[in-house]
């Protein structure tokens, strides 16, 4: 099995998701004791934060190219990015290495049997087009809640989800969300933001719910094994 490289720390929470769901899989996959070989860097999340606020992309993605080259002199034979939001800035990741890069929105369209499909995340995923335009390359039209739902969407991941806070109210507040998308055509959500799977799962949606940070690990673990 190739050694998994992981781009972690935006934020800690789903980082430590990410190792959960990567050694479960590969056991679930080879059996007995068997863990993923991999290599974990973490980046301070109140950098990027800071970057992502302001607006210096550019900048977000340098540091991110440089972990990635990091974790391939480190030994790392490919490269997962543990965030949505900062897949803003994958083409730097990916040009950085010469290891693959496995794209989350690549691996999350692979696993949709829809066609028309909510959307969840930050802000930046939902209202900017990196996310929607991988997305209409794999024939998928993604819609976005519409205000204020969607600032409620991305409050609750920076104030709530990235600090470890889990809240009753915001749980059935998401579920409100998600009940409009489905109102207004989604026939599956995606669960954009690493984050999100700490606070709803299927059992609080009407329609499929399809988690981006489980389809990116199945992913990364298909291409470990091949």
């Amino acid at each position: 099995m190739r050694t998994i490289g992981l781009i972690g720390g935006m934020s800690w929470e789903s980082s430590a998701e990410y190792y959960r769901l990567l050694n479960e899989e590969t056991r679930r996959r080879l059996g007995g004791h068997h863990c993923a070989p991999s290599l974990l860097l973490t980046v301070d999340f109140a950098e990027i934060e800071q970057l992502q606020r302001t607006g210096q992309w550019e900048r977000a993605g340098v540091l991110l190219a440089d972990a990635a080259r990091t974790l391939e002199k480190a030994g790392a034979e490919l490269i997962l990015l543990c965030t949505n939001t900062m897949h803003k800035v994958a083409g730097a990741v990916a040009d950085a290495v010469s290891v693959p890069f496995v794209h989350i929105v690549d691996a999350t369209a692979q696993r949709l049997g829809s066609r028309r499909v909510g959307l969840l995340g930050t802000r930046f995923t939902m209202e900017q087009d990196f996310y929607r335009d991988r997305m209409a390359e794999h024939g998928i039209e993604v819609i976005v809640p519409d205000e204020p739902d969607r600032t409620l969407v991305h409050d609750v991941i920076y104030q709530e989800l990235t600090r470890n806070r889990i809240e009753p109210a915001s749980r059935e507040r998401y579920r409100e969300v998600m009940a409009r998308l489905v109102e207004r055509g989604a026939e599956a959500v995606i669960l954009g933001c690493t984050e999100i799977t700490l606070l709803v799962d299927q059992s609080d949606c009407a329609v499929p719910l399809v988690d981006s940070t489980r389809s990116h690990v199945e992913a990364g673990v298909d291409l470990a094994l091949a």
